[in-house]
């Protein structure tokens, strides 16, 4: 992983108008993160907007494994923009061939109606909880390069996982994980980049979460995941450099594939974006 940080990761080069390039993380996995491509995409769509317009839903497919060694071109289109809404289609394309799409709609913040009918769990608090496994706190010489690169995954954000669950031998447990995150930069109230940073985040041992109530561990060579779907809803402004609990929960897998729900709480218990993923679950 490369001394490139998460913000510079989420800022994206323009190409010519409605064309942007990223630049790609090489975490170790069997294809490029799809957290990034998310906040990516996003901040794709971002840099097209009129000005005052935030993000309140995307939604995505997954098409084709990403090539995490490459940069990806995001394809911009300018769908509508109304007096209040805007929408846009962006393509994320490598090799000239387009691995995901999403839509994305944004508004023009505005009073109206409002309601929380979701309760942030009880759980210990973030400075409670010791930070998730880095690479820095393991002996390099057991593990592998691959594995190496895996665990720095987690150095953009500090993240504090309410349970731990051991990756080689987790056990069974019911589908669901809290974790605590937040961002490792200051973002200084950029309403754009805490959504894409949030984007990114909300790819988080996300589908895992349907595989713990079958004992598979997520290193099983036999297991194969994929995110197939994923969409996100942005309900309230929040400040990613503050931590947010990240409650992912899974109702149901069949078919070799899983689906889960996620909600984002401020430290307050303020729900401020929802999310949910479909994925491939399959074993060979």
């Amino acid at each position: 992983m490369s001394d490139i940080k998460l913000v510079d990761l989420l800022t994206l080069e323009k190409i010519e108008d409605g064309l942007f390039r990223g630049q790609s993380w090489d975490l170790g996995f069997r294809a490029l993160f799809g957290g990034q491509v998310m906040g990516q995409a996003i901040a794709a769509a971002q840099l097209t907007l009129p000005e005052g317009r935030v993000a309140h839903s995307f939604h995505a497919y997954f098409l084709l494994p990403g090539d995490a060694k490459k940069p990806v071109v995001f394809d911009v289109q300018t769908v509508r923009d109304g007096r209040s809404f805007s929408t846009r289609r962006v393509k994320a394309i490598q090799n000239g061939r387009n691995i995901f799409y999403m839509t994305a709609s944004f508004q023009q913040p505005e009073a109206g109606l409002e309601h929380q009918f979701a309760q942030m769990p009880d759980v210990p608090m973030p400075e409670d909880l010791p930070r998730d496994t880095t690479f820095d706190d393991m002996d390099p010489e057991k593990l592998s390069t691959r594995m190496r690169e895996a665990i720095g995954y987690h150095k953009p954000l500090d993240m504090r996982s309410v349970q731990q669950i051991d990756p080689v031998n987790p056990g069974v447990h019911e589908p669901k994980r809290y974790i605590w995150m937040k961002a490792e930069e200051a973002l200084n109230g950029n309403v754009h980049l805490n959504q894409a940073m949030l984007s990114y985040a909300s790819d988080y041992h996300f589908l895992s979460t349907a595989i713990q109530p079958h004992g598979v561990s997520v290193r099983d060579k036999n297991l194969i995941m994929a995110t197939i779907d994923h969409a996100v809803w942005f309900h309230h402004p929040f400040d990613f450099d503050d931590w947010v609990l990240y409650c992912a929960e899974s109702p149901f897998s069949g078919g070799s594939r899983g689906l889960v729900r996620g909600q984002f709480f401020n430290r307050q218990g303020k729900l401020v974006a929802s999310s949910m993923q479909e994925g491939l679950m399959r074993k060979i």
